[in-house]
């Protein structure tokens, strides 16, 4: 594990201004001058930073709620925790998946990581021991995606190339909810207060499930392709999904908002025949979207004019998730080259 600072590669031209890159100054410590000069915006010890240990490609990562520690998920079948701060140590290896780790998030409350698998299970673990704590082995199938609930009860669901959704309730045993689909589902969410689950899948379009009900309430149509991924915003008001159309589209998700829900579309990542589920995010203030992409860059849009405002170079593979640090000007992105980069922003 080591602090790289990495060569600065011309960004290639996009339309508009043309986009930032990570800046590649090898100071440490959090007064250090940044790009131009400017004081550090962050309290990386270094303006980027290289996290290496994962023994195959790194499917997704995620920031904990508190922003000190990084959860990653890899094809080693391995999910690895880091510290953020000082030389971003690794210093916890939760084992148990028999397949590829594809999809991670942190529970609410930071005390738990959900997982999802091609070995057709959903587990959650404690962050404190590193203990598997519940295995939700009803699919029959790959595992692709899993969500936690923001609020409420301990809700989870996740989505399966069996072409089922299913709701857990991390106090019970088994599903207590299943929402069969004609597809396979690769990308699943919940609605802000955890009365509606978000589903996509092969069949190109978002499905919109009252859990109440048991029905699909909405199916939102604009994708030409699988969508991959897909999070609420911040705020819960709108839907960021990715498809492999490589076209991010934003859908407004209040309730009564117009026919045409798509209000945003962003261009310029990449999917290609490898065909990873590339994750997307919002930032913390739903100012800008990021997305994975085939074409080794980091993606970040401004989601009010949709111009691409950065453009990263440095990963050598597929970069399959980027994520917002939650309280500073901070993005993560995981990559088929089993690299995870921390940079300023």
């Amino acid at each position: 594990m080591q602090v790289v600072p990495r060569e600065s590669e011309s960004a290639l031209s996009v339309s508009g201004p043309r986009p930032m890159e990570w800046s590649t100054v090898p100071y440490t410590g959090s007064q250090a001058p940044g790009h131009n000069g400017k004081q550090r915006r962050s309290s990386l010890e270094s303006p980027i930073m290289l996290l290496t240990g994962h023994q195959s490609a790194i499917y997704t990562m995620k920031f904990n709620p508190a922003g000190n520690v990084i959860a990653s998920g890899s094809h080693d079948k391995e999910i690895f925790l880091w510290y953020m701060h000082g030389e971003c140590k690794n210093f916890m290896v939760m084992r148990g998946h028999k397949n590829a780790v594809l999809d991670l998030h942190w529970t609410a409350d930071g005390s738990q990581i959900i997982s999802a698998s091609p070995d057709k299970t959903v587990r959650a673990w404690d962050v404190e021991t590193g203990k598997q704590i519940k295995k939700m082995a009803e699919h029959s199938s790959f595992v692709n995606s899993c969500c936690p609930s923001r609020r409420g009860p301990p809700l989870v669901v996740s989505g399966s190339d069996d072409g089922t959704s299913k709701l857990w309730d991390l106090r019970q045993k088994g599903a207590i909810q299943t929402f069969p689909d004609k597809y396979q589902i690769t990308a699943v969410s919940f609605s802000d207060a955890s009365d509606k689950i978000f589903t996509g899948g092969i069949d190109n379009d978002v499905k919109v499930w009252d859990i109440r009900k048991g029905e699909v309430t909405m199916t939102l149509e604009g994708h030409q392709d699988m969508i991959t991924s897909m999070q609420l915003s911040p705020d819960g008001s709108y839907l960021l999904t990715n498809g492999m159309d490589n076209k991010l589209c934003i859908w407004d998700m209040r309730p009564y908002a117009p026919q045409n829900r798509c209000v945003k579309i962003f261009e310029g990542h990449q999917h290609n025949f490898e065909k990873n589920l590339l994750k997307c995010s919002w930032s913390p203030d739903g100012s800008k979207v990021t997305a994975g992409s085939a074409d080794r860059m980091v993606y970040i849009w401004d989601t009010t004019s949709r111009r691409i405002l950065y453009k990263l170079p440095g990963h050598t593979g597929s970069v399959n998730e980027c994520v917002f640090h939650p309280t500073e000007p901070i993005i993560g992105s995981c990559s088929s080259d089993k690299q995870i980069y921390l940079g300023e922003i």
